[in-house]
């Protein structure tokens, strides 16, 4: 399992409501990687010499920090995913609201094979006429939710729970605020 951590708020869409309290307050020293070509072009050849280490696969974390910053950027990893195809990613997303954004992560969803789970960052429960949608909820949200076994402490790491990117799982997740 790799992530990819962007420049938050420099990625991300202004609605988002952890704009104020984002989860990058508390990572000075995470290292933010620019978003544009370059970084694209970096990611395919990273990409590339990961697939060819790990044949069976890679499961990469897209954003723990920063968001999609365009649709030729959410395009880019439609391409990664055909490119590699032992490659899986999963992310978190503020542009539920965002239509032009979420009709192309809602594609990427569909079109992935289930190799790709964006989830997004709102309120909502998971709809069976709209199984490619799947959301990633606050702590005061009562709807149809698990709590994130990593941050209960059932599980020590994102890496050995897989949850969240877990296409079986219809739940939304649910997340302590940070």
């Amino acid at each position: 399992m790799y992530s990819l951590t962007l420049e938050e708020r420099a990625t991300c869409p202004p609605h988002c409501h952890h704009w104020e309290d984002c989860y990058g307050n508390n990572m000075p020293f995470a290292h933010r990687f620019e978003h544009g070509i370059e970084l694209m072009k970096g990611i395919d050849a990273q990409l590339k010499a990961l697939t060819d280490k790990w044949t069976i696969g890679i499961v990469v974390r897209l954003h723990v920090l920063g968001d999609f910053w365009n649709r030729g950027y959410v395009n880019f990893w439609f391409t990664m995913l055909n490119k590699y195809p032992t490659l899986c990613i999963y992310g978190y997303t503020a542009h539920y609201l965002t239509h032009p954004m979420r009709h192309a992560i809602d594609s990427l969803n569909l079109c992935s094979n289930d190799r790709s789970i964006i989830r997004y960052s709102y309120n909502s429960d998971y709809d069976t006429n709209r199984p490619h949608r799947k959301f990633a909820a606050t702590e005061d949200y009562n709807g149809d939710t698990f709590d994130c076994p990593e941050q209960t402490g059932k599980i020590d790491s994102c890496a050995n729970c897989g949850a969240c990117f877990n296409k079986r799982i219809t739940k939304t997740v649910r997340f302590f605020d940070h």
